[in-house]
This record gives structure tokens, C-alpha cells and sequence, in this order.
């Protein structure tokens, strides 16, 4: 039997040969972590979706921009109890045929006795506040909280566009504090290529979720603001755990020639897929479970819009923790320093012939036949030519 050898393009665990046991199902790799999902060789594969996802995302920021909330652009609130005779479609109509034109939004704010009906519109004057309180309270009779029918039960409160743009001034503030000590903390933590791994991570995370409600057409609330700062920190976390797996796995690899720097990263990528997904999808359900009592039960605005972006957020992590990260770490270490060197190096050596990365066995499995050299006996034959005779 011919002896062979992998070739440069072969990595670890990427393909097992057949004499080496049976292959092993989609969710017993993704549960053991050996190494089985190529991650970093098919980076040019997840480096093309994040970069649609980022054009798609820009666009739709620069196209159609967002939907502030009344906090930041300043308007009118009117609010309406909302008894058993009004509803959000009628409360719109009135709104349009007094004023002629509709307002920005309507909602049902609360459950039960305290429920009510709240307009947000573009800042009214006087006359136009007259207007649309007296034809709501002649369309409803809306009954104030001692149970009578009063004018004063429509509550109408104007923001004005100097408290928006203060608002909106303190949040980018926030923002752009929050995401500069998250890179100074990057920069201390890690070395200097992770730190860029990272960074890169984060700002792609803040982009494609700010896009995603630039897409979608999510209001942006002060309470969005709060909870964008929140899954930047969960991003933050998962980056640390994966690249301690990294650099656990890493320590040591560049004095020895059997794997790359490459096969080990993704080795603990795989190593950690299993347990991201799992605590991505157990934050996640608490997070679904206030959407379902935010918007069905209670009506809660600002709930709604705190796990909005949470969940788009924390998938959006789990994603660029792994499939982003990574490899984008493993580019700019393959690229320069010795890194890049011992990669030629392994690779050099198994194309030539060198020993080939070791593969984890199956359990019961059987190792193929050891190659053997021309000059070696055949298994089962015979002793031949003379013994030589031991020397006193």
C-alpha cells in the first residue's frame, strides 16, 4: 500500500477518511465540539454574509433613516382612555378628519381599567389642541377616574424639539462613552489581534441591529437606547468566552508542527457553538416572554421596545461571536507575524510528507491500516534470510 499525506488545502477534522469510523450526525458534532463544522476555512463564505448584511444595513440607514420616538423629536402625546366604545382605528379617524391629516402613531397603551388610547403627532399649536380634544371627547364621552364623563379625561402634552434634541444629544453621548471604554477594556484584556477581532465584532453587532430597526421601522425610544447599550455588553461577553477557548487552545502551537493556528481557532469555535446557541436561546425566552406581556397583556410601550432590540441584538451576537470573530482573527494572524510563518511551515511539511494532524477516533471505530515503507515484511509471512548470531 502507497503511503499518502494530506495535501496543503487539508485541515483538521475538516474531512475524515472512511477507514476511520463512521461519520458522525449534525447534532453529535454540535454537541461534543470536535471540530467538526468548518468555521474558519469557510470564512470567505461568512465574511460575504456579514458584509450583506452590513450594506443591507447602512442603506436602509441612510434610505430610510428611523422612526424617533416623541422623546427625541419632539410632538404632541394625546392620551384617551380607552373604554369599550373606542379603539386605535376610530381614535385615528377622528384624529384625520379634524386635523386632515393622520397623526404618526396610535397604540393601546395598559391593560384593563387603566388602558388607554395614546396619539403621537407632530407638534400641534393651540388651536389644533382645541380641535382634537373636543372632537374626541364628542366621539367617545371618555369618563375621567371617578367614573364621569369629563373633557378633562383627554390629557394632551407637548414635547418640545429643544427637550428631543437634548435627549437625543445625551444618548449618542452615552453611546459613544459606553463603546470607547468597551475598546479600552478590549485593548487590556486581549492581545492586540483579538482586540481588533473583537472591535471589529461590536461595531458590526451596533450597525445590523441599528439596521435591522431602520428596516423594519421599530421605533426608537429612550428605552431602545438602554437596551442597544445592553446586548453591546452580552457581545462583549460572548467575545471574551470564545477567545479564551481560542487562546486556551492556541498556547503552544507555534513550537510544534502537527496543527496551524487556523485548525486550533476553529477547534475552539466549536468548542463554544454549542454553548453560545444554548445561552443565546435561554436569553432569549425571558426576552419573548416579556414581548408577549408587553404588547398582549399590558400594552406596555416601554417594554416592548427595550426587548426589541435585546432580541435582535443577542441573535445578532451570538452570530458575530463565532462566525465573525474568529475568522477575522485568524485572517490577521495568517496574514502577518509568525503566525503566518509556522502556518507555510505545517503546511509545507504535510504536503512534502510530514506527519498529518491527528483526527479523533470514534469510540468501538477502527483505524485504518498503517501506511508501511517497501522494505517491510508482509503481515503473516514467512522469517527470511539468516539470523545473526549473537556476539559474546
Amino acid at each position: 500500500m502507497s503511503n499518502t499525506h494530506p495535501t496543503a488545502e487539508s485541515v483538521y477534522l475538516d474531512k475524515a477518511e472512511p477507514s476511520q469510523g463512521p461519520k458522525h450526525g449534525f447534532f453529535e458534532r454540535l454537541y461534543t465540539g470536535t471540530g467538526g463544522f468548518r468555521i474558519v476555512n469557510r470564512r470567505k463564505f461568512f465574511y460575504a454574509l456579514s458584509a450583506a448584511m452590513l450594506l443591507i444595513s447602512l442603506l436602509s440607514i441612510a434610505v430610510r433613516g428611523f422612526t424617533l420616538g416623541i422623546d427625541f423629536e419632539g410632538g404632541s402625546r394625546i392620551q384617551i382612555p380607552a373604554a369599550d366604545n373606542v379603539s386605535t382605528q376610530q381614535v385615528e379617524d377622528v384624529y384625520a378628519e379634524t386635523l386632515g391629516h393622520g397623526p404618526v402613531t396610535v397604540q393601546k397603551v395598559g391593560s384593563g381599567e387603566a388602558a388607554t388610547i395614546q396619539v403621537r403627532s407632530e407638534t400641534l399649536d393651540a388651536t389644533q389642541t382645541e380641535q382634537v380634544q373636543t372632537a374626541l371627547f364628542e366621539a367617545f364621552q371618555p369618563k375621567d377616574s371617578n367614573g364621569e364623563v369629563s373633557r378633562n379625561a383627554i390629557s394632551i402634552a407637548e414635547i418640545s424639539e429643544t427637550w428631543g434634541g437634548q435627549i437625543t444629544q445625551k444618548a449618542l453621548i452615552a453611546l459613544a462613552v459606553f463603546v470607547a471604554l468597551t475598546m479600552i477594556y478590549i485593548a487590556i484584556r486581549f492581545e492586540r489581534d483579538m482586540s481588533i477581532a473583537a472591535i471589529v465584532s461590536l461595531f458590526f453587532n451596533l450597525i445590523v441591529t441599528a439596521g435591522i430597526y431602520s428596516l423594519v421601522g421599530f421605533e426608537v425610544t429612550p428605552a431602545a437606547v438602554i437596551g442597544l447599550l445592553t446586548i453591546l455588553g452580552y457581545v462583549l461577553y460572548d467575545n471574551v468566552v470564545v477567545f479564551d477557548k481560542v487562546e486556551e487552545n492556541t498556547r503552544g502551537v507555534l513550537h510544534l508542527n502537527k496543527r496551524t493556528y487556523a485548525e486550533q481557532a476553529n477547534l475552539a469555535a466549536n468548542q463554544t457553538l454549542m454553548r453560545s446557541i444554548s445561552t443565546t436561546v435561554i436569553g432569549i425566552l425571558p426576552i419573548i416572554g416579556m414581548l408577549v406581556i408587553a404588547v398582549w397583556l399590558l400594552g406596555v410601550g416601554t417594554l416592548k421596545d427595550l426587548a426589541l432590540v435585546q432580541l435582535v441584538g443577542m441573535i445578532v451576537g451570538a452570530y458575530s461571536s463565532i462566525f465573525l470573530a474568529v475568522p477575522v482573527l485568524v485572517s490577521i494572524k495568517e496574514r502577518w507575524g509568525p503566525v503566518a510563518a509556522h502556518t507555510k511551515k505545517v503546511l509545507a511539511k504535510r504536503a512534502g510528507g510530514g506527519v498529518s494532524p491527528r483526527v479523533p477516533v470514534a469510540a468501538g471505530a477502527t483505524r485504518g491500516p498503517r501506511p508501511t515503507d517497501a522494505s517491510a515484511p508482509r503481515p503473516g509471512a514467512r522469517p527470511s534470510g539468516k539470523r545473526h548470531k549473537r556476539r559474546n
